[in-house]
């Protein structure tokens, strides 16, 4: 048997070596996030905290868009496969200036152990046709038509799917076929596009007619990992390779690096068929694809979050008052004046997940260790170790999604928008969609309950 976890780790090398074939920018995003991530190891002895080398140069997250429901469930069933499940909701349809019609979520390992064998990742965003902001009765009829066309998944992938969820895995021949069959899944189709179709979506969003102008999906980027991603920035620029006007989420400072920063080179004119409306084939440019980069941090606890969202709200209330100003510097003063300045602070208030390990050997000098955790940690009798950010931040994404988009699209703000949340993805798709901050509190506490067992205190009350 190739176990769940084996499938998960093929299925990521494949997928990074054919996009890095229809990319090829992306081989060179790999050569230089290589190339700083040796720097940061060869400088600071700290450099895996957050990670082994190993899991990080194997860490990728991969970004793929669909159109329908149905769509959503079958490739949660191939993602299942891999031991990979939906984690949290993000709604981008108003987290850019952009027009944006799509919502997501993002399928990943669970367990700690299997994000420690290997933690790939897929934001997969699906199409709102039924918003009247974007699309009219008329074009949401069309467009969910062309959908009900098209068979993105083949039923013999599907089928080995289920059986390797069932089974926790697939034999070496069922095995390397469902392989086979999940990279061609998401591999650039030849087929021709309607260009008068395309067209017409694109008016509305260039993410809506990459879904659903076209006959596949495919895969729109995969994102390593780096270490300094602003080292990386640098470098990309200076090989020549246009990167997009700034890197999101927190500012570079000299504090904690919590949650995610995100950067990527521009969507590259790939060539591509169409079918004009005389039936002709002609080639042309589509600028949908780019090439992601991020630098992880630790986890956030929801008051953590609350703080950080506060932070990007004065940020961007200081900027509209001092347009001059660059969003890096306004970020790094509130920052600096407002943020926790170490891993110690961040633990002691509760504002980020570490998990805790107990210091046994400890002198105890006839003493017991106290209950409460911030004396646990400041006598020495608990280390802290941050649990990684495994997410995402709707900001941010859409910024990327912004900022590789030739043309802002089209939204009317007269009508109402469709409401979509959790619930209702859970139920499109299905399966449960998991709370990041139950996961994150889960293997804390559990952590934490150990801990006060080997010190031979009561359990922890819950936080």
């Amino acid at each position: 048997m190739v176990p769940t976890w084996r499938l998960r780790a093929a299925f990521a090398r494949r997928l990074s070596d054919m996009y890095g074939t229809e990319v090829p920018a992306y081989t060179t995003l790999l050569d230089v996030a290589g190339q700083v991530n040796d720097e940061v190891l060869r400088r600071d002895a700290d450099a895996e905290r957050l990670g082994s080398i190993d899991r990080i140069t194997a860490e990728r997250h991969g970004a793929i868009r669909v159109g329908t429901p149905r769509e959503m469930r079958r490739a949660a069933q191939i993602f299942a496969a891999l031991g990979m499940h939906p984690v949290g909701f993000y709604d981008l349809r108003d987290a850019s200036s952009s027009a944006v019609p799509v919502v997501s979520t993002a399928f990943r390992p669970v367990d700690a152990e299997e994000l420690a064998r290997n933690p790939f990742r897929v934001f997969t965003s699906l199409l709102t046709p039924a918003d009247r902001r974007f699309f009219d009765a008329d074009r949401q009829a069309r467009l969910e038509a062309f959908l009900a066309r098209r068979e993105l998944f083949p039923p013999e992938l599907i089928e080995l799917a289920r059986r390797a969820e069932r089974e926790g895995g697939l034999p070496e021949e069922p095995a390397e076929r469902f392989l086979g069959l999940a990279v061609a899944a998401f591999e650039l189709s030849p087929e021709p596009v309607d260009r008068a179709w395309y067209a017409e979506l694109e008016r509305i969003s260039a993410v809506a007619a990459d879904i659903g102008g076209v006959s596949s999906t495919h895969v729109n980027h995969l994102t390593p990992r780096v270490l300094d991603i602003d080292r990386l920035y640098a470098l990309m620029e200076e090989r020549g390779i246009a990167m997009i006007d700034r890197i999101q989420g927190p500012p570079r400072w000299d504090g904690p690096e919590v949650l995610l920063r995100q950067t990527s080179f521009r969507a590259l004119a790939e060539p591509r068929r169409f079918r004009e409306p005389d039936g002709s084939l002609r080639t042309a440019s589509l600028r949908v694809r780019f090439g992601e980069v991020e630098a992880r941090g630790v986890a956030l606890t929801r008051t953590g979050r609350a703080l950080y969202d506060e932070l990007v709200a004065e940020t961007d209330r200081r900027l509209a008052e001092h347009p001059g100003a660059t969003a890096q510097q306004v970020a790094r003063g509130l920052w600096e004046a407002r943020f926790p300045r170490d891993e110690g602070r961040l633990a002691a208030d509760r504002l980020a997940f570490f998990t805790y390990h107990p210091v046994v050997d400890r002198p105890r000098d006839g003493r017991r260790p106290p209950t409460d955790r911030a004396a646990l940690l400041a006598d020495g009798w608990l280390t802290a170790r941050p649990v990684v950010y495994e997410d995402f931040l709707p900001r941010s994404a859409a910024g990327i999604f912004q900022s590789n988009l030739t043309d802002e699209g089209t939204r009317d703000g007269t009508q109402t928008a469709t409401p979509y949340d959790e619930r209702w993805l859970a139920e499109a798709i299905e399966r449960t969609v998991h709370d990041p901050f139950e996961l994150y509190a889960a293997q804390q506490d559990s952590s934490l309950r150990a801990a006060h067992r080997a010190l031979g205190l009561r359990p922890p009350a819950d936080d």
